[in-house]
């Protein structure tokens, strides 16, 4: 639980922590991102090596980077979901319905950046 007297330096520490500590449980519960991240991995060095300026360089990363902010925020929202109840309901459902469409908008995005980049 985040310390909510903690000031200055020692709240940034904090964030830092607590951030690590969601890489780690995104990447152990959600094969999605696991997945993302090895792309990502994967199309790093391609992007640096086939975009001609720095802006595209950054585009074409970026656009990979997007894909996995998206996919770090849906899983978020599905774990919220989850910890409210299993059963099914209209509004999970459709919370996580939402997420997911934001995860295909981000990954259409980075489809088209590198395809109009690259093509």
């Amino acid at each position: 639980m985040a310390n909510q007297n903690a000031k200055g330096l020692k709240r940034l520490i904090n964030a830092c922590y607590f951030s690590v500590a969601g890489f780690k449980a995104t990447w152990t519960h959600e094969e999605a991102f696991r997945q993302e991240v090895i792309l990502f991995v994967i199309s790093t060095p391609i992007a640096i090596w086939l975009g001609h300026t720095a802006i595209e360089k950054v585009l074409l990363i970026g656009s990979i980077v997007l894909v996995m902010l998206v996919e770090l925020l849906n899983s978020a929202v599905e774990a919220v979901v989850d910890r409210v109840g299993f059963e099914h309901h209209e509004l999970s459902g459709r919370a996580k319905d939402i997420g997911s469409a934001a995860v295909m908008l981000s990954l259409a995005w980075a489809a088209t950046t590198w395809a109009l980049i690259l093509i």
